[in-house]
């Protein structure tokens, strides 16, 4: 079986536990980059209802939203329902910029808290799919094909396509998750390298964003800690985003001074060259000095 026929099956096996368990379509989460619009492309060739979502970071390219938006547009002519959910923390509407002083620390490889508030928290008791591949990252090779999620590592729990066509306990076991209404995952390009999802694409002739056309591998959050020293390019291409980054540490050493908490860079900029892995800025501090229950606030 091929990569395409099996990211189908993977799909049309979770649209039925989905209509079955949780009486509504699966979710195709939708964050306007290349895996998502293979993925899209998918659904639409696995013959299923299902839904479109996008959870809106407030630090994507503009680019990337009006990607997101024209896409939407038109789905939506289809008949397909889509949802784009703006981010909230502790109640209250909030964005990259103002989760960063209430986190009192920039968001980091280690400390992804950004990830949690602004891209995670959507679609709660919902069966969805995500473009994640295990070819991304050496964390994602511990993915896999269906999964539920959990607080922690220790409440999740993975499910191979295998265990579901062999095992009767792993069967039971999703079964129950499902029945409880709980967050269930599928990744239907798990095992998709990033050649296979742009010939995918090319050959399809599937529309994506236009940023890939301008040198860049990855559409995510600019500025994202992940993108390593890349993101002197996304810096450079939007400078407004580096000094919306700088207002908000700013806003963070105010906040850690006024609290009392240990806090040697002078002022926001400071901040911003220590995140950017500046190792010439005076008053450097360690990740460690301020890991803990601060970003819990």
């Amino acid at each position: 079986m091929d990569l395409e026929q099996k990211a189908i099956k993977r799909i049309q096996a979770a649209s039925e536990m989905s209509l079955y368990h949780y009486g509504k379509p699966l979710v195709c989460t939708y964050s306007g980059g290349k895996d998502s619009d293979a993925m899209l492309e998918l659904f639409r060739r696995g013959g299923i209802p299902f839904e479109v979502h996008n959870s809106h970071t407030t630090a994507d390219a503009p680019q990337t939203v009006r990607h997101i938006r024209d896409t939407f547009h038109k789905l939506e002519v289809d008949g397909i329902k889509c949802t784009i959910e703006m981010p909230t923390y502790k109640g209250e509407r909030t964005s990259m910029w103002k989760l960063i002083p209430q986190k009192l620390m920039p968001p980091t490889r280690m400390v992804r808290y950004c990830c949690a508030v602004l891209k995670e928290t959507g679609c709660a008791n919902r069966f969805i799919a995500t473009g994640v591949r295990w070819a991304e990252s050496t964390q994602r090779k511990d993915r896999e094909e269906f999964e539920k999620i959990g607080a922690t590592k220790a409440t999740k729990e993975k499910f191979t396509s295998v265990m579901l066509m062999n095992d009767n306990d792993a069967r039971r076991r999703m079964n129950e998750h499902c029945m409880q209404k709980k967050k269930m995952v599928v990744n239907p390009i798990i095992d998709w390298k990033d050649s296979d999802v742009w010939e995918f694409i090319h050959s399809e002739k599937i529309p994506t964003c236009e940023l890939y056309q301008c040198g860049y591998e990855r559409v995510g959050c600019i500025g994202c800690p992940m993108a390593g020293k890349k993101r002197y390019k996304e810096f450079a291409d939007f400078p407004k985003y580096k000094n919306l980054y700088i207002h908000a540490f700013d806003r963070m050493v105010k906040e850690r001074k006024s609290r009392g908490l240990p806090c040697q860079w002078k002022n926001g900029n400071d901040a911003f060259l220590w995140w950017m892995d500046d190792e010439n800025i005076e008053g450097q501090m360690d990740i460690f000095d301020f890991i803990g229950g601060n970003t819990h606030d």
